[in-house]
């Protein structure tokens, strides 16, 4: 369960087990869908959830690839307003479900807790902002450089050294944010030049400090 429970008590934890649900979910399944009533908010105890919001012409933005320890919707459980998101399963995964109640109530009674929940509240902010920031001002081999490291970063390397996460390169494109064909003509530049090999949808970092210079990340 994410970090931020570690700060209630016995009884609210027995309290919260009672209340919660868990459920697994298949690869493409919804979790919640942009503009639904929030009814509450859901930790991931294994797999891999994408959340995204959805702009002009049905084209996807990829807000978050979200995993084991995360939690997802709550920012709206705590506004009172729907879901800000789409949240799709993208690798099988176990879901735990918190009635909006519930999470209302510790806030309430759990000060802790409450701080805890602001100071996510205000990293997701904060890292809402850099995707902004790096949409209108890098360029698209930058914005997928940094992609690419943050990936190895969150998700590591498979047995043979490749992202342990797949992805399509549609998907690749609504996390860099620009159109299919400017990430498939980059991704072949990469390679080209050595920084990256490609097996498919399989993608190997080779030339790590190459792509940081390129990702120009803080």
């Amino acid at each position: 369960m994410s970090s931020l429970f570690r700060h209630l008590t016995n009884e609210q934890l027995e309290t919260l087990n009672y209340d919660k649900s868990c459920q697994f979910y298949h690869r493409g399944d919804y979790v919640f869908h942009e503009g639904n009533r929030a009814t509450g908010c859901y930790c991931i105890y294994s797999g891999v959830v994408k959340l995204y919001k959805t702009g002009i012409e049905g084209k996807k933005q990829i807000i978050i690839l979200a995993k084991k320890g995360d939690i997802i919707g709550y920012r709206s459980v705590i506004a009172a307003e729907p879901f800000c998101t789409t949240a799709q399963v993208h690798e099988d995964a176990s879901l735990c479900f918190i009635p909006s109640d519930v999470i209302h109530k510790l806030i309430q009674q759990n000060h802790a807790f409450s701080l805890a929940m602001l100071k996510l509240v205000c990293k997701e902010l904060g890292e809402a902002n850099n995707i902004i920031t790096d949409i209108a001002q890098k360029t698209v081999k930058e914005r997928l450089a940094e992609a690419l490291l943050v990936l190895q970063s969150s998700f590591g390397n498979d047995t043979d050294g490749f992202l342990r996460i797949t992805l399509t390169r549609e998907e690749l494109s609504n996390i860099v944010g620009t159109a299919t064909e400017s990430v498939i003509r980059q991704l072949s530049d990469f390679k080209s030049d050595r920084l990256i090999e490609l097996c498919g949808r399989k993608i190997k970092l080779l030339n790590i400090k190459q792509l940081e210079r390129y990702a120009n990340m803080p």
